[in-house]
């Protein structure tokens, strides 16, 4: 299984800025993304662009999440037909800044783990504990919860499924969990679920990606600020083919 590096764009990059970002990608990455799998995950209104983009090429393209449903009143919300429609290749669910924001649950990120599983999409599932969950000696605790809500769901994960262990005290604040914690949590996931593929995502940037990545049961990272820049994002995938080879 190659290794995976996805970019999670947030609420950054219109479809002007993602058609000359995607373009600039491939120039960056030339033959260099040979064992490892990349994949960018623009606006629900960018889709379209990045998908133009990069069609016929390696580099797939995500939403940052997907409903459960296939059509109803819920207002802001796109489903899975709507994703296929536009080309995506699979979705972000169940991101910490969903949980935090928007009342994201362990019961919702597993619904719409399976709805876009069901319709072939691809899905990293996110997992991850709070700064005050690590502190009170929580986080297996936290991750437990979290995983075997989609493992529930999904008691065997296909291929097409990922999970992506972000500790949220390490997204967006520059602190980074050491190769040693992100290990040990990865690990501690792995051992929970039967998962082919567990990334990283906390502050994931070049000058940590290869420490990181080294880790053995690190298959890849959900890449969040470094993944807008398309230097810092190719050596990010650069790094993680080069491992791949070795």
């Amino acid at each position: 299984m190659s290794v995976l590096i996805a970019g999670n764009w947030k609420m950054f990059k219109g479809p002007g800025e993602t058609s000359a970002f995607c373009a600039a990608l491939l120039e960056e990455l030339g033959d260099d993304e040979r064992g490892v799998d990349v994949v960018v995950a623009p606006p629900f209104v960018s889709l379209q662009a990045a998908v133009a983009e990069l069609e016929g090429t390696p580099v797939r393209v995500y939403a940052q999440n997907v409903h459960w449903e296939e059509e109803g009143a819920f207002t802001g919300e796109v489903s899975r037909s709507m994703l296929i429609a536009s080309g995506a290749a699979g979705a972000i669910v169940g991101h910490s800044e969903r949980r935090q924001h928007f009342c994201e649950t362990d019961e919702t990120t597993a619904r719409r783990t399976v709805a876009a599983l069901e319709g072939g999409l691809g899905v990293i599932a996110c997992v991850g504990e709070t700064l005050d969950e690590r502190e009170a000696g929580e986080t297996e605790a936290a991750l437990r919860r979290q995983v075997e809500a989609v493992a529930a769901a999904v008691p065997e994960p296909p291929a097409g499924l990922a999970i992506a262990y972000e500790p949220v005290w390490a997204i967006g604040t520059g602190r980074t969990a050491t190769p040693q914690t992100a290990q040990e949590a990865h690990a501690f996931v792995r051992g929970l679920y039967p998962v082919e593929r567990i990334l990283y995502g906390g502050s994931v940037k070049p000058e940590n990606a290869e420490e990181l990545l080294a880790q053995p049961d690190v298959d890849g990272a959900l890449v969040g600020g470094a993944s807008l820049d398309v230097v810092s994002f190719a050596e990010i995938c650069r790094t993680a083919a080069r491992l791949s080879r070795s």
